[in-house]
């Protein structure tokens, strides 16, 4: 078992390191027929591209997805889709210092307890660069899902500072480089993430992604529930450290009564008065918009030296050098939309190949 693949019947696996000459992924499982192209990919991998603001980490890559594969004149053709970006923009020097010492946070000391070999320069495999190609295989699930199914993410709270919820606006995120929707917050955010960066330290984050459009149906009990393997994909993000769906841990404090999301019959589909559950009961979708929400710690590169040991089992001091994000939960933001996109394709796919004349909407089923 490799363990670099994830999904199904939409199976995308990933390869490559931080500071190896490219990165690239796999998607298998994508219908045929489907419009596909460099372009199309590419705007979304420019939500996630480092070194747009002061607020990331100044690494200079283009990230310019190719496609090798799974495309003929334009079109999808149902066989396996590769993708790869190159690696243009490695300073494998800045981390000479630390090649043979665990940085604090890091999956340095696991992977060397693991495999008996790591390759320290940027983390290699366990680092966020992996990311990059998600977001491009998500771009490939967006359009398995359609037009229909609209899946967006936005940072609600960064470090021990949330949005007004009653000031939320989609729009007011292409107005700053934080993707919040709280213009008000964004503003202080920008001001006190200037100080954390210059202090060279780092905090952490909360990013919500929704899914409005997603038909009901998908997911299954038991072992295939929706929220799971939204969970499972949210979670195997790097930095993430919880996940919750819906009102999640806020549920513990609500009565039966306040938590329950009452229907009724609107021109003969049900309807919802609230979404407590996030649009997922008994792991599968309402139709409700899919709401979904996880935290990012602080980033773990950081100028303060923090106590650690070496490969001998010397006990050391570590300051990480190089070019880091102070709040790697921005970037996190179109990596949780793309997550969401590949599970919710996937289980489009299933849902359909059980269910082919499953409705749409949440229409009752003639009796």
């Amino acid at each position: 078992m490799s363990h670099n693949s994830f999904g199904h019947l939409f199976r995308v696996t990933t390869w490559g390191e931080s500071h190896g000459p490219a990165i690239g992924c796999v998607v298998d499982g994508c219908p045929p027929r489907l419009k596909l192209s460099e372009a199309i990919i590419q705007p979304w991998l420019d939500r996630r591209r480092p070194g747009q603001s002061r607020f990331t980490t100044q690494r200079q890559e283009p990230d310019q997805v190719r496609i090798l594969s799974g495309v003929f004149e334009g079109l999808t053709t149902g066989t396996p889709i590769a993708l790869q970006i190159d690696n243009v923009d490695q300073r494998s020097k800045d981390y000479g210092d630390i090649a043979g010492r665990f940085r604090p946070g890091h999956a340095d000391l696991t992977y060397e307890l693991k495999y008996g070999i790591r390759d320290h320069r940027g983390g290699g495999r366990s680092s966020a660069r992996e990311t990059a190609m998600r977001v491009a295989a998500g771009a490939v699930a967006r359009l398995v899902l359609g037009a229909g199914v609209h899946i967006r993410g936005a940072l609600v709270q960064m470090g021990p500072h949330a949005i007004d919820r009653a000031r939320w606006d989609w729009n007011a995120m292409a107005g700053n480089p934080l993707f919040c929707p709280d213009p008000v917050a964004a503003a202080a955010w920008e001001t006190w993430l200037d100080e954390v960066r210059r202090a060279g330290s780092s905090c952490g984050a909360v990013v919500e992604v929704v899914a409005e459009g997603v038909p009901p149906g998908l997911g299954a009990p038991i072992y295939g529930k929706l929220d799971a393997d939204l969970a499972a994909a949210l979670m195997s993000i790097n930095a993430v450290k919880g996940v919750e769906i819906g009102d999640g841990f806020a549920t513990a404090a609500l009565t039966g009564e306040a938590n329950a999301d009452e229907m009724r019959m609107r021109d003969g589909v049900v309807t919802f008065g609230s979404n407590h559950a996030g649009g997922i009961l008994g792991g599968i979708s309402t139709g409700q918009p899919v709401v979904a929400r996880f935290a990012v710690k602080p980033t773990s590169s950081i100028l303060t030296p923090r106590a650690s040991v070496d490969r001998q089992g010397h006990e050391v001091d570590v300051a990480t050098k190089g070019r880091h994000d102070p709040c790697v939960g921005i970037r996190a933001v179109p990596v949780g939309e793309a997550m969401v996109a590949c599970v919710l394709a996937d289980h489009l796919l299933r849902h359909r190949a059980q269910n082919p004349d499953a409705p749409d909407t949440a229409r009752l089923p003639a009796r």
